[in-house]
């Protein structure tokens, strides 16, 4: 027979977290995932030199450097469900499963890293379409199940109980999650909130733009990338203004973000998803270490400027064959948050851009890359 005092002193054990590192900080164990800041990488997929890439390094890179976050865009296609930037036919960085493949080996090898995975269900498909992508890639067995499909803020659990529990990754999903089909699956609208997407100004009001709940009361996602538009025959086209990334990226840029956030709110955000993370190295990452108020981290993260890194197996934009120039002699400068970033004029450079001319109706309207 077991005596009382061992056995309430193992049931205490049982209860107490096992984690002594979370995030790279012990002091992180006890920490909501609600009263955390992480950074993320805007479609994390998109990587290349065309314009319609939004990263320089590919998926494994991001997550060694300290992205926490990773967004991506799924499409349905004949042979499974693709990761692509508004249309394959645009840039197709290739199967879902891949990527999540990818993923996981990184999970599998870093158990004490909570990461978030934020999925754009562009094609409407029901969440039970993305279960066998899950499976296959392994990192399901990875993935936190929460007891409802709303979770109150203060209810999320902490760091160092997904790490215990071996449930190191959030899956988020913006439009037709289903709790009772798919619980692992969070409906992203029911929980969070975002902010504007395609500025093409610095204001960074943090105001909320797409919700489903009280945003006083939900997790915080802002999209601290920067726009500009072009007009090509009547039709609008958003692109990364890369020309801007590294003012954008910068400390001071995201402190205007984070004090308009704290204005509204009274809180830091808890995702922060940027476009060419690496541009400028570690500041942002110094940055967010500051909010979580830890210790800068001591990860080197090699600058690299847009279209200068290395594709990643799963990170490979693919661009489509149907092309149009666009090129024109003289470029305006910075639009003061008109509908044209750039004044409506065209890019000095001789740039190609890649569209599907059948696809994205170039008649007249707005061609947004989701930017």
């Amino acid at each position: 027979m077991i005596p009382l005092f061992l056995l309430a002193a193992s049931l205490l054990s049982s209860s107490a977290l096992a984690a002594t590192t979370c995030n790279g900080d012990d002091s992180l164990c006890d920490r909501s995932y609600s009263n955390m800041t992480f950074l993320g990488a805007h479609d994390s997929y998109a990587v290349g030199t065309s314009l319609a890439d939004d990263q320089s390094s590919g998926v494994t890179d991001q997550l060694n450097d300290g992205i926490r976050t990773l967004q991506i865009q799924a499409h349905n296609m004949s042979d499974g469900i693709h990761l692509c930037h508004s249309a394959c036919s645009l840039l197709d960085g290739g199967l879902m499963e891949s990527y999540l493949a990818e993923v996981n080996t990184w999970v599998s090898a870093n158990p004490n890293e909570v990461i978030t995975i934020v999925i754009v269900n562009s094609d409407s498909l029901p969440p039970t379409a993305y279960e066998s992508a899950f499976q296959s890639s392994g990192l399901q067995s990875h993935v936190y199940s929460p007891p409802s499909a709303a979770i109150a803020f203060n209810a999320w659990p902490t760091l160092g109980s997904l790490i215990d529990a071996g449930t190191t990754v959030v899956v988020f999903m913006n439009y037709d999650a289903d709790f009772n089909q798919v619980p692992w699956i969070i409906d992203e609208f029911s929980n969070m909130f975002e902010d504007s997407y395609n500025d093409v100004d610095t204001t960074w009001s943090c105001a909320a733009n797409r919700s489903g709940s009280n945003p006083a009361s939900s997790l915080m996602m802002v999209n601290h990338f920067l726009d500009v538009v072009y007009d090509l025959a009547g039709t609008a086209i958003y692109i990364p203004d890369k020309d801007a990334i590294n003012t954008t990226n910068s400390e001071s840029s995201l402190e205007i973000h984070v004090d308009n956030c704290m204005t509204l709110w009274g809180r830091h955000p808890n995702h922060i998803l940027l476009d060419f993370y690496n541009s400028n190295g570690n500041a942002p990452f110094d940055y967010v270490a500051q909010l979580n108020g830890v210790p800068a981290p001591t990860t080197n993260v090699q600058a690299v400027a847009p279209g200068g890194g290395e594709n990643s197996s799963s990170g490979n934009g693919t661009d489509s064959s149907n092309q149009a120039q666009i090129s024109s002699s003289s470029r305006s400068s910075t639009g003061s948050g008109g509908a044209y970033g750039r004044a409506g004029m065209l890019p000095t450079e001789s740039w190609t851009l890649t569209v599907s001319l059948i696809g994205m109706g170039l008649g007249g309207g707005v061609v947004s890359l989701w930017l």
